[in-house]
């Protein structure tokens, strides 16, 4: 029997239950708290008790490697970390530009703006997150060349998501069209783009298609890296879709033709919403892939958070023993926004499913 302990067992039988009901499974038990009792004194030891902390010199690691994490390191390399090789007089252009970012991602999770003022909300966050880093209009111009760190990596995976999803939408409808031609073009789209790797296509946005470019037109580059990141997703969050109208009983279809609704109110106002709600689970699960695959652009040599934080002790002959304390960091930002994702998603999912209820 599994699950908590019930009144009836007591913890004493959820115990032999779930942990010692077999002499192997006694065992295993045994092995894993023998485990578990060696390794996390030492890894909490190494990780917080002997670890250096705040603006300390590389000396005062040296001193305790091996026995303690440097985390001095991340003080020390932070501002590369966040911003790469972004100007270091206007760096903090992009803090305000995180900080611009989060705020439209928390925003868009509040409910009681899911009208026309979110959307309105997005345009001016989307005008001032691009004026900050581009500079202009009283700001110091910063090439794209020169923009690293998180910000190009939330950037990339915020607007891959915005502009991808509703692509991803139309393919799912074009891929359940009744018209030849368009559901063969959708299928094609979809099982080639999803045969591919991501890398491969970035490398054709970034280097074949400036091939077959007239000469003297130059696209930028991470503009190349987010349309490529867009057409990419879009399959993925299609077939996630697809799934969900399948999902929808055929009577609703039969519901909203008996009405007498044309196919797209037919869709946006009856099939679509039920649809949506039981795609929650995969399509959060694409925006988490999104979200980690960024740290692909780096073959295109665009510094994302992830290769900001490698070449941030790379560079520093004196900081690179501790490559492992600034990975670890990283791995705590990632794991942040995926952990946020995670739990808004199965949030929506409770308050969509209580509404589906009345």
């Amino acid at each position: 029997m599994s699950g908590a302990p019930t009144h009836r067992l007591g913890a004493a039988g959820w115990l032999r239950a779930n942990l010692f009901s077999t002499p192997g499974n006694s065992v295993l038990t045994v092995l894993m708290l023998a485990l578990l009792a060696w390794l996390v004194p030492k890894a909490f030891g190494w990780l917080f008790l002997n670890a250096v902390w705040g603006p300390q010199p590389v000396a005062a690691c040296d001193a305790v490697r091996g026995t303690g994490a440097c985390w001095a390191v991340v003080w020390s390399k932070f501002r590369f970390m966040f911003f790469g090789t972004y100007p270091y007089a206007e760096q903090w252009r992009g803090g305000l530009a995180i900080a611009v970012l989060c705020s439209l991602l928390v925003l868009s999770t509040w409910r009681v703006l899911w009208n026309a003022w979110l959307v309105l909300i997005w345009v001016v966050g989307i005008v001032l997150t691009f004026w900050l880093m581009g500079g202009g209009l009283g700001l110091v111009p910063v090439r794209t060349e020169q923009w690293g760190g998180l910000p190009v990596t939330l950037i990339l995976a915020i607007f891959g998501v915005g502009f991808a999803f509703p692509l991803g939408v139309v393919l799912a409808l074009g891929r359940r069209s009744q018209l030849p031609i368009v559901r063969s073009l959708s299928v094609i789209y979809i099982e080639v783009v999803r045969g591919v790797p991501l890398i491969t296509v970035l490398f054709m946005a970034s280097v074949m298609f400036a091939l077959f470019m007239p000469e003297g037109l130059r696209i930028d580059q991470l503009l190349r890296a987010q349309v490529a990141i867009i057409l990419f997703v879009a399959a993925y969050l299609a077939e996630a879709v697809r799934g969900g109208l399948q999902a929808v009983p055929k009577g609703q279809y039969e519901a909203a033709e008996a009405l007498g609704l044309p196919f797209w109110k037919k869709m946006g106002l009856v099939i679509l919403p039920q649809a949506l709600r039981a795609s929650i689970p995969p399509i959060v699960n694409s925006f988490i892939s999104l979200f980690k695959d960024t740290s692909l652009v780096v073959v295109i040599a665009i510094y994302d958070f992830a290769y900001a934080v490698k070449k941030s002790v790379e560079i520093d002959a004196s900081w690179k023993p501790y490559f492992i304390e600034a990975f670890l960091f990283s791995i705590v930002i990632y794991w942040i926004f995926c952990f946020a994702m995670s739990r808004y998603s199965q949030r929506l999912e409770r308050e969509l499913a209580r509404g589906a209820q009345r």
